[in-house]
């Protein structure tokens, strides 16, 4: 098996001129006013907040850009670690399992399609070699994970919608990072067959993920044992950087093992946490860790693009933007027309936002940045995927919060919303009153104080509960309407907690197989003809 070298970003990237101390303060003073001048701008725009700091780099491309620039090895080793922990811990696996067949789709044989039909109309319209080709289509067949979320975050979708969209952008990172060390390989030895590069692909993989997951168990127990939120934060930074670290050193994708290993940690170790308010902690650091990462990639990458030089090279640059969107509008299309043969089919007007979706980041910029200074036609590659990322940015960035609400996918009834808020209050009383039994059994309250908290808190949960009969008994009346969509979330819920103990049942051997087959093919069918959430 080819030994997978590293990437070397250092030698690859063109260093910027180092500024001193001094200066790379006031720079950063400078740049977090602009950040900040961007948000409100943007608020008041109604734009999105990473369109808005690339536009804002723009302008001041030639005052910083010999001072400071968007690191590759940066980006790799400690920008990118903290966006996938970030986005990771805050999935929820039973959604992601609910739904993994397109997501996989998706990020698996979407992605390898999308690579492979922009690297051949490259080839043959830009007359570039193979290998450069593969690269490029490999970059751009890349989502963002951050620019996709960011979207969701501003404008509503169905639940399915955004897991669909959050699970292939996290395991779209990882696949990318794969396919680009893959293609180095393959250059740096000259050669690949086709079975060692699977057996790579395998290695890589599954290594990265065997990775992630002895880390992120081992640190379950010590996480219990801090009952200090502070010491908490240092243990999930070591944990997020230290797992990447790990997996590169062992030849292994250090993406998918800090995936797997804040998967593991947001489920099982955040759930474990001694206090609500530690979690909260915990939560708000990371969203705010999430939040300032993408605040000065996003503006550096705006410095890092020189528009004259785009310019220059603008029908190259419009070529591979035809490219890059044909291959995702055929592994769309294509693929997700297929999925009704063995999952919920994808309705159309959620592909259209899936193709539009489709917008590059920073990580297409750092691996073209990261290609190696010996390959032949790498300048090619650094202009044609900085202009790809501009106009995915700008251009997509603000054409898809548009899309959604034209399509109405953000559509929410007067049920929905009157709904929503009373499962808010219900959830928060309940929540505050599991609280109050535990600070009732560490001795902090007394009997009585906690019996009227508990009582005021009561009389949220009766009264939350007895609207929603209302509601409920009003639906079935039809006085509402037909919205089943709410409820129907519910049912798939339990529907899946079903499933789930009925094969582990029949994988600890105490209900024949017999049996069970039919019964699980009956919750399979009620699951199809549910409404998608």
């Amino acid at each position: 098996m080819a030994q997978q070298p590293p990437i070397d970003i250092n030698s690859a990237a063109e260093a910027p001129a180092v500024a001193t101390i001094p200066e790379l303060v006031i720079i950063l003073i400078i740049l977090l006013l602009i950040a900040t001048v961007v948000a409100l701008i943007s608020q008041r725009l109604r734009i999105s907040y990473v369109t808005g700091l690339v536009l804002a780099g723009l302008p001041i491309t030639e005052v910083f850009s010999r001072r400071v620039g968007l690191d590759p090895s940066l980006v790799l080793n400690l920008f990118l670690p903290i966006l996938i922990f970030e986005a990771s811990i805050n999935t929820d696996i039973s959604r992601l399992r609910s739904t993994f067949k397109p997501i996989a789709l998706l990020a698996g044989p979407g992605s390898i399609l999308s690579s492979a039909i922009i690297a051949t109309l490259v080839r043959f319209g830009l007359g570039l070699d193979w290998i450069p080709a593969l690269l490029i289509g490999v970059i751009l067949a890349n989502t963002d994970t951050i620019s996709m979320i960011a979207v969701f975050k501003e404008v509503r979708a169905p639940s399915r919608l955004s897991t669909i969209v959050e699970g292939e952008t996290l395991f779209n990172d990882a696949a990318a990072l794969i396919s680009f060390n893959l293609l180095l390989v393959i250059y740096a030895t000259g050669s690949l067959s086709p079975v060692q590069g699977i057996r790579e692909v395998l290695v890589v993989t599954l290594g990265g993920a065997l990775v992630g997951g002895v880390l992120g168990y081992l640190s379950l127990p010590i996480f219990t044992r801090l009952n200090d939120p502070l010491s908490s934060l240092l243990l999930t930074v070591a944990l997020a950087l230290g797992t990447f670290q790990i997996g590169q050193s062992l030849g292994v994708s250090g993406a998918v093992a800090v995936v797997i290993t804040g998967l593991v940690f947001g489920n099982l170790g955040l759930p474990r946490s001694s206090s609500a308010s530690d979690r909260i902690t915990l939560l708000s650091f990371w969203e705010y860790a999430g939040f300032s990462v993408n605040t000065f990639i996003f503006l550096l990458i705006g410095i890092e693009i020189n528009p004259l030089m785009l310019w220059k090279i603008l029908p190259s640059i419009l070529f591979v933007i035809l490219a890059y969107q044909l291959g995702r509008i055929v592994s769309v299309y294509l693929l997700l027309a297929g999925l009704r043969w063995f999952d919920r089919p994808i309705p159309m007007r959620w592909q259209h936002v899936l193709v539009l979706g489709n917008i590059k980041g920073s990580l297409s910029m750092a691996l073209a940045v990261a290609v190696p200074l010996t390959l032949t036609g790498r300048d090619t590659i650094i202009e044609v995927v900085f202009g790809a990322v501009l106009f995915s940015l700008v251009i997509q960035g603000l054409a898809l919060p548009w899309l959604v609400k034209k399509l109405k996918i953000s559509h929410v009834s007067e049920l929905m919303q009157e709904t929503g808020q009373l499962q808010i209050q219900l959830i928060a009383a309940k929540a505050a009153q599991s609280e109050l039994g535990s600070l009732l059994k560490s001795g902090v309250l007394t009997k009585a104080v906690y019996e009227e908290l508990w009582a005021s808190y009561q009389t949220r949960v009766a009264e939350a509960e007895r609207q929603l009969r209302a509601l409920s008994s009003q639906r079935r009346s039809g006085e509402l309407g037909g919205d089943r969509s709410g409820l129907d979330a519910i049912r798939r819920r339990l529907f899946l907690a079903e499933k789930g103990a009925v094969s582990d049942a029949l994988r600890k051997r105490i209900v024949p197989d017999d049996l069970v087959q039919p019964y699980i093919k009956n919750l399979d069918e009620k699951l199809l003809a549910l409404e998608d959430d």
